[in-house]
């Protein structure tokens, strides 16, 4: 029944949002409103100030350094009073000093700023679930009175006067930012300069600037795996938060269409781009959705959705009598025909060891689903439908100065070159591929595993991605984490964090974070030349 419900939620919500549009130009959102009513506004804080996060068992390791916690250890540490707001966030912002010369994940770094916030919370204050831990916010992110450059000379004097509403839900959560994060161009690629030169770096592998870390969150993923904030929010339209947790050993949560507002968030494309957490693991990821969750006034695909599930409780693993680690519900995974085909070498072993823990787990079931016939077509060909949505904000600016679009010119000009008839042929696949998801695919599992963020991003389902292990880099043996994707039903992100819950109190690849990196004397840490994205590579990565 509550499927059934959360469909016929879903497919209401999607054909709406199609008719809608989104300010895309700094002009436009100079004059978009900040916030709802004072009503609304209250009614938020209301429900962020009754969110109560759970007692956690803290490890040695976080409680030796507070940057090793996760974000629910963070949190346990201030409520016992073993670390102040003000000496959390200063350990962080001094691995931000000391490496992020090297891993170059901060566009911009408010120090002071977060430092008097951080005395506001020990001063009693700020308050809230999240009062005092350290966030990373994505550079495409309205942040009140700080730059919101989305990383392009488009937006690069643009300073909002309100913050998104994404943004302003973790701010009443009494969250601390300690930066804006470097970001792939317009959310684009991998973060880079305009012209293509490679900018942030893969936490585990900061020597090698040629290791993929992910894009195109890739700041915010990049300051939670090198400790220098306990978790962080992106966007996602073509994997920008599943991929980047992949990457890096993280875990990222992409929810449903709607579930978090994107008001005050420089779009890329208005019917897939998404908002969620890049966290440490899925407690932490389940916190933040807690907090990021909620009816904004301001977008309005957040109305009238299902109720929000306690997201909190979904991560918090469930022991049976003999103590062992079970599903909170009864839940099938779903296993594509020829899954593990599309993987090789190590990568093909630790997928494959991954269902076995997976299986092993009381109450999970993995099952054989098929692919219908032309899901190849439809994932594929008719993914390009995205191409005029996302050059339509940018029209006058095109015309005006190309080149101010760098190196993903191409990219851009690409959506220029669909006919009208195309985009709704397009528009027809789309909902062809919905009824194939939701009617053949999911009809005999509950969560699905992917090789592909591309299906459920064009359709706006939740996904999540997470760690299972780790192969072999240009830095040695297990230096390069692996992960996996799930995708669910919609309104179902309950379901998912369940599972990669109950995954994760099994194993410990969550848990791990990369060595330091070494300085080698150099000044801040600074790196040498750094590899260039040519306008063909980033064509190719971003067709």
């Amino acid at each position: 029944m509550v499927a059934e419900v959360n469909r016929r939620a879903f497919l209401a919500a999607t054909g709406a949002a199609a008719a809608l549009g989104v300010v895309g130009t700094t002009e436009g959102a100079a004059a978009a409103p900040a916030a709802g009513s004072a009503a609304e506004r209250a009614a938020t804080a209301r429900a962020i100030a009754g969110i109560r996060l759970p007692n956690v068992a803290v490890r040695a390791a976080a409680k030796a350094d507070p940057t090793e916690a996760t974000l629910a250890e963070a949190a346990q540490l201030l409520r016992r009073n073993v670390v102040t707001a003000t000496e959390l966030v200063s350990a962080h912002l001094e691995r931000a000093d000391t490496y992020d010369g090297v891993y170059q994940a901060f566009n911009a770094r408010p120090a002071e700023a977060a430092l008097a916030r951080a005395r506001a919370v020990d001063r009693g204050r700020v308050r809230g679930p999240l009062a005092g831990i350290p966030l990373t916010i994505k550079d495409n992110f309205f942040t009140a009175g700080v730059a919101t450059t989305a990383n392009s000379t488009i937006f690069e004097d643009f300073v909002p006067t309100y913050d998104a509403t994404a943004w302003s839900r973790l701010q009443t959560g009494g969250a601390v930012m300690v930066g804006k994060g470097q970001m792939g161009p317009l959310a684009t690629t991998r973060a880079t300069l305009p012209n293509g030169t490679v900018t942030t770096v893969n936490a585990w592998t900061p020597a090698d600037a040629s290791v993929d870390p992910g894009g195109s969150s890739t700041g915010p993923a990049t300051s939670v795996a090198a400790r220098m904030s306990c978790s962080s929010i992106g966007t996602q339209t073509g994997g920008s938060i599943i991929l980047p947790a992949n990457r890096q050993n993280l875990t990222g949560l992409k929810p449903t269409m709607g579930r978090v507002s994107l008001h005050g968030v420089v779009p890329l494309t208005y019917t897939r781009d998404h908002v969620g957490p890049l966290a440490r693991d899925v407690l932490d990821a389940a916190i933040m959705l807690q907090v990021l969750a909620g009816v904004d006034s301001q977008d309005p695909r957040t109305q009238g959705l299902p109720r929000k599930p306690d997201f909190i409780a979904s991560a918090l693993p469930k022991l049976d009598r003999k103590g062992r680690v079970t599903a909170r519900r009864a839940t099938r995974i779903g296993v594509p025909e020829g899954y593990l085909a599309s993987f090789t070498g190590e990568a093909l072993a630790l997928q494959t060891q991954a269902l076995a823990a997976l299986d092993a787990i009381p109450g999970l079931t993995l099952v054989d689903v098929t692919y219908p016939d032309d899901w190849a077509l439809l994932t594929g060909t008719f993914n390009a439908v995205r191409l005029p949505e996302r050059t339509e904000p940018f029209l006058r600016l095109l015309q005006q100065d190309p080149t101010r679009f760098g190196v993903s010119l191409t990219s851009w000009v690409q959506g220029l070159f669909l006919s009208g008839d195309e985009w709704i042929t397009g528009q027809r696949a789309k909902h062809r591929l919905l009824r194939d998801v939701l009617d053949t695919v999911m009809a005999d599992c509950d969560v699905l595993l992917q090789t592909s963020v591309v299906p459920f991003d064009i359709l706006g389902l939740p996904e999540i991605g997470f760690p299972i292990g780790f192969a072999a880099s240009s830095a040695g043996a297990d230096t390069l984490p692996v992960g996996t994707v799930l995708g669910g039903a919609p309104y179902e992100e309950d379901r998912l964090i369940e599972v990669v819950a109950a995954y994760q109190a099994v194993t410990d690849w969550h848990l791990r974070r990369p060595a330091d990196p070494d300085l080698g004397g150099r000044v801040a840490g600074r790196r040498g030349a750094a590899p260039r994205l040519s306008a063909d590579e980033v064509a190719r990565l971003t067709a």
